[in-house]
């Protein structure tokens, strides 16, 4: 199994596709030199957060390998985005959302399952359905945490700015309907929760970069589908705005509610 994690388009098609160093042109030597007859057999796995054209390019990429070999090599391509960030890494609890071809997902899912379980927990592992569908999921999923982070951070700055206690604001949303990820697993207002990107200057977390990214790659899926949205724009916008800034560029995408709070209205 090869596995990789890789942050952009270029990237994968790069370390994929390369003539001379790819992995396709890895596996078509590989068996030019071994003995005649001898099968090669690999599931090749990208675990980054890639757009669904590329995804769906390089598993056309192992096919046209498989085929130009009639059969004696067997590339098998997943892709399996991950969710959970620096801190489900470090704790070894991140999410993986897997993508594989219906014909082999039967006997290739629990292998891949096998390897994923030292970086995730076995239930955060799924299999979301053809190979391109794991990484629909985690667009979907990076669009309403881009979303919420914005609409987290303009909750508690309102809290903030009106003298509240932000502590048991936060509490009180977390016991009612506004309860999201954000709000109690990784609070943009520093000093509410211990070890998280904003008790560290914004550091150390999912940069706002990536997760302007994202959203954007959410608002295309989106497009593609036919599907009407209306939150992505403004909450690019907000983005931008504050990647703009030195004070706020590469940190932690809940930095928007430092954004906020230091910004006139």
């Amino acid at each position: 199994m090869v596995i990789t994690m890789l942050p952009g388009t270029p990237a994968v098609k790069a370390v994929y596709e390369d003539e001379e160093t790819g992995i396709f042109a890895g596996a078509l030597d590989y068996y030019a030199k071994s003995p005649p007859g001898k099968p090669l057999e690999k599931v090749v796995m990208e675990c980054g957060t890639i757009d669904t054209e590329t995804i769906s390019a390089v598993n056309e990429g192992a096919k046209k390998v498989n085929s130009n070999k009639g059969g004696v090599i067997n590339l098998v391509f997943v892709d399996a985005p991950v969710s959970g960030g620096p801190m489900g890494a470090e704790a070894g609890t991140l999410t993986f959302m897997v993508g594989c071809l219906p014909s082999v997902s039967s006997t290739i899912f629990p292998l891949v399952k096998s390897y994923l379980k030292y970086m995730g927990n076995e239930e955060g592992i799924y299999l979301c359905g053809d190979v391109g569908a794991g990484t629909k999921f985690k667009v979907i999923n990076n669009y309403l945490s881009a979303i919420t982070s914005l609409a987290a951070s303009e909750a508690l700055n309102i809290g903030v700015k009106a003298g509240l206690d932000v502590k048991l604001l936060t509490d009180v949303i977390n016991a009612s309907g506004g309860q999201c990820w954000v709000t109690s697993k990784s609070n943009p207002v520093p000093g509410v929760q211990e070890n998280v990107p904003s008790s560290r200057n914004y550091e150390g977390g999912f940069r706002i970069e990536l997760c302007a990214k994202v959203l954007g790659m959410g608002s295309k899926l989106a497009e593609q589908v036919g599907a009407r949205t209306v939150l992505d724009t403004p909450t690019l916008e907000a983005f931008r705005e504050a990647m703009g800034d030195e004070r706020y560029k590469g940190k932690d995408a809940r930095v928007v509610y430092k954004w906020l709070n230091e910004s006139d209205r």
